[in-house]
């Protein structure tokens, strides 16, 4: 099990960038479909693409600090793609409850934001942290004193 320390090492970089990344993804989505027009879950498409682009840059070098490279990159955006679809379904589900409790917008496409982005986030720190990032362990040295 990861020490505490590695733990804060890599999510408070992480917690960080995603709520920046999440102020790209949300205002990208919100201006192309409010001001613009834009159909709802095509607006919501076009934020998570560029929201999440940054995320997967700035965490692969702050969060995890790793080099990126066509395997890693390939899992995390395969992940990035089922965490979408998930964030999405969650997009849409949250809509008519959020507006049948009278909110609107911009709150009511806010709370589905953070619901979603809540969700996938927490997916995404762990499995990156435990499958595609997790730090090679290193080998003891017989020889060496003990700690």
């Amino acid at each position: 099990m990861a020490s505490t320390s590695t733990l804060k090492r890599q999510l408070v970089p992480f917690l960080l960038i995603g709520v920046g990344c999440a102020v790209i993804d949300f205002g990208i989505t919100y201006t192309l479909n409010e001001p613009l027009g834009w159909q709802r879950d095509f607006a919501k498409a076009v934020g998570w693409v560029f929201g999440t682009a940054a995320a997967y840059v700035l965490n692969s070098k702050f969060s995890f600090n790793a080099k990126i490279n066509a395997k890693k990159a390939s899992a995390v955006f395969v992940l990035y793609a089922v965490t979408f679809a998930v964030q999405l379904v969650l997009w849409r589900v949250t809509d008519a409850p959020l507006a049948s409790l009278g909110l609107v917008n911009p709150w009511k496409d806010a709370v589905s934001f953070v619901i979603a982005q809540g969700v996938a986030t927490v997916t995404n720190f762990e499995l990156q942290r435990h499958l595609i990032f997790k730090e090679a362990k290193v080998a003891e040295n017989p020889l060496a004193p003990p700690a």
